[in-house]
């Protein structure tokens, strides 16, 4: 078996060929005996045609394109101060002490920080362990981008500026989690997808990546090229000097070498994406983040200050284990009779069941696991799952667990088991002892990924039908209402809103139809039994 399924093929002489020799027939024996085995059996390794050194190379390849995740969410997140408050600065702090520079609530923030990776980390691998232990299938799942920014920018908002608290913001997600649990339970996750309008369901993909694209062009959480501006709301920006509390270009424009090293870092991660590199979005992340760590300089992340010293004293540990702290289980309930509480959740709820389960169904048909009816095996246990893992993870203090579209990566290595996942759940486990590392990352290398997943996100517009109006306007509108009003929630509802109206006259019409329709068939019915009276009467004077 190893050798038909995963061998490599014939050798030449030398001494290099007898070394590929020898390592190939290592490789086929601990093929066969982990197929024969009971975990082999399990994962049917033999039935689905693969082997144990395939699953492993196929899980490598998915993490290392997904592994960016556990550094951006947990940035994403900590940008809504998470469960940080005014009571976290240092003195002399005013009530406005969360939204200016203050050491002790920027070192509150460097905590949660720490916190969210980990979480992060977590909810990663029980999602993907689960995926392949009860569900077989090879697909890695970690919390997903869109409701990350959802919670922070517009529930929470920023340094907890938003409608919701961060703890109320997290128990509508386990509440939603609930919810995707129940109908995918009962089986209607793909029925409730369908009554979306195509064109909305594909214009939301659409508008969350520019939203995404939005915030990873700005200074908080991205490179900085945009800010505010007091004629035009935002404009061109990368200013070398800015105003720490409005965020207002003070001169240099053009000129933040932050902006040019994030740059850079774009740059990197394009070109290898050109070349169908794997692990193309770490490259970028990781060239920006190690030139970063270098101190004395214009674009280091530990600057000579109190919480620069404190951060690099953590960032030297290099290796260590970080228990949470402040993010796990602190969900709140008592504010679910404010209406924002009840929006947030139709919000998320919509988004996951047209994102997550469209994204789990296309990796089972690249898998080549969707047979003629269009169903795959484990199809089931998959969607209760990934919903069950957003509980998990909404208990840790992450949003939304998904199946990741970069698990296509490992199915083209020809992952094809379970096995996949569990070993993509293990390297999500070995990143916990490297916490000081991955809390580390400056946002000007998290910014320029956030850019390329808007990229990635806006090819699903060619399915757009731009010739029908009745299509283009509201997916457009999907689009544009997302990242200009700063708000998902209210792309989803102009969207939605605007194909009901364009329905109207359709609707009117077929109505108008319908009754014409019934009123022949009644004049109609009329005339006949007029005839038959008239005929029996006639019959009678005869």
């Amino acid at each position: 078996m190893g050798r038909d399924i995963c061998g490599s093929g014939k050798m030449g002489g030398g001494c290099v060929s007898w070394l590929r020799n020898s390592w190939s027939q290592m490789e086929k024996a601990l093929n066969d005996a982990v197929s024969k085995s009971f975990a082999g059996r399990y994962f049917k390794l033999e039935a689905r045609k693969s082997c144990f050194t395939r699953e492993l190379r196929a899980a490598t390849a998915t993490f290392l394109t997904m592994a960016y995740i556990i550094t951006v969410n947990a940035t994403i997140i900590a940008v809504s101060g998470g469960t940080c408050s005014a009571a976290d600065c240092s003195s002399p702090a005013g009530p406005d002490c969360m939204l200016k520079p203050n050491v002790g609530y920027e070192s509150c923030l460097a905590k949660t920080k720490s916190d969210l990776v980990v979480a992060t980390a977590v909810s990663a691998l029980v999602g993907s362990v689960a995926m392949g232990l009860l569900a077989n299938l090879p697909l890695g799942l970690a919390p997903g981008m869109g409701p990350n920014a959802y919670l922070a920018f517009n529930l929470v908002g920023y340094h907890g500026n938003g409608s919701l608290s961060y703890q109320t913001a997290l128990a509508v997600i386990c509440v939603e989690g609930c919810a995707f649990l129940l109908v995918s339970a009962v089986g209607l996750r793909g029925k409730l997808a369908k009554l979306i309008p195509h064109s909305v369901r594909l214009g939301c993909a659409a508008g969350i990546g520019l939203f995404i694209a939005f915030t990873g062009l700005q200074a908080n959480l991205g490179v900085g090229l945009i800010g505010p501006d007091a004629s035009n709301l935002i404009t061109i920006t990368a200013c070398k000097y800015v105003n720490p509390e409005t965020g207002a270009c003070l001169g240099g424009k053009m000129q933040s070498p932050k902006f040019w090293l994030g740059l850079v870092g774009f740059l990197i991660t394009s070109y290898a994406l050109m070349k169908n590199i794997k692990g193309s979005m770490i490259y970028g992340i990781l060239f920006v983040t190690l030139v970063s760590w270098f101190r004395h300089t214009e674009v280091t992340y530990f600057p000579d200050t109190p919480l620069g010293d404190a951060n690099y004293n953590y960032f030297k540990q290099v290796v260590g284990f970080h228990k949470i702290e402040s993010t796990a289980g602190v969900l709140r309930f008592s504010e679910f009779n404010r209406r924002e509480v009840w929006v947030a959740l139709a919000t998320l709820f919509y988004v996951d069941v047209l994102a997550i389960t469209g994204t789990t169904y296309t990796m089972a048909e690249i898998g080549g696991f969707v047979d003629e009816k269009g169903h795959f095996e484990g199809e089931y246990v998959a969607y209760m799952v990934d919903a069950g893992s957003t509980i998990v993870g909404s208990a840790l203090g992450v949003t939304t667990t998904a199946t990741f579209v970069e698990s296509s990566a490992g199915l083209r290595e020809g992952g094809r088991t379970g096995l996949t996942a569990v070993f993509i759940g293990l390297f999500f486990f070995l990143s916990l002892f490297f916490t000081p590392l991955l809390s580390s990352v400056p946002p000007c290398a998290i910014g320029p990924s956030l850019v390329m997943v808007g990229v990635m996100m806006m090819k699903v517009v060619r399915d757009i039908d731009w010739t029908n109006i009745k299509d283009a306007v509201p997916a457009f509108a999907t689009m544009l209402l997302m990242p200009l009003t700063y708000s998902i929630a209210n792309g989803i509802i102009g969207g939605i809103g605007l194909y009901i109206a364009l329905s109207l006259y359709d609707y009117a019409a077929s109505t108008i139809n319908w009754l014409r329709k019934m009123r022949r068939m009644v004049v109609k019915e009329q005339n006949q039994v007029s005839a038959t009276a008239g005929v029996e009467s006639t019959v009678e004077i005869i």
